[in-house]
């Protein structure tokens, strides 16, 4: 999802089940040390969530999970990425918005199959629907699986992203 619209339409459902993406845009140094003092629970709330996969649960994924957080520096940098999702990025989208600046080139969404994105947003008309006010040519779908999906299907994405990298607009 666009940014700018991820964030104007937020509402109970985001709230819950996207919390990260408030408690992680705080000011520093609040979830840093929040989630910094409990990494394991962080991690298993977010395998053990509805449509992730076994897979993603095994104990070497959650130790390259948990690796991740456990490096302050990596940990910070994930963190400015939500305070830009929540501040700068959402005035960079909601200035080409006003402008009338539009994404030229084609492009591809996907998103999970299993996850909220494709009832969330019905009656905008879905994600692409949604993608399709901030550029003129937009395919997708969504692709089996939950929230990783890319790790729990590299086949179908990998597939989707080469067709779509294949066709003759991208060529």
């Amino acid at each position: 999802m666009p940014i700018d619209a991820a964030w104007a339409r937020a509402d109970d459902r985001f709230a819950l089940g996207f919390w990260p993406w408030s408690l992680l845009a705080q000011a520093e140094p609040l979830p840093e040390r929040l989630v910094g003092a409990a990494l394991e629970a962080v991690i298993d709330h977010a395998l053990n969530s509805e449509g992730a996969r076994r897979r993603m649960r095994s104990p070497p994924t959650r130790a390259q999970y948990l690796a991740q957080l456990q490096d302050p520096g990596q940990l910070h940098a994930i963190c400015e990425e939500y305070r830009a999702g929540a501040g700068i990025d959402r005035e960079h989208d909601r200035a080409d918005r006003t402008s009338g600046r539009r994404i030229v080139c084609p492009v591809l969404v996907l998103w999970s199959g299993a996850g909220p994105l494709g009832s969330w947003y019905v009656e905008d008309g879905g994600p692409l629907a949604i993608w399709r006010e901030l550029a003129d040519d937009v395919t997708g779908r969504p692709v089996e699986g939950g929230h990783f999906f890319p790790e729990e299907h590299p086949q179908a994405t990998a597939h989707a992203l080469t067709a779509f990298f294949s066709s003759a607009d991208c060529v």
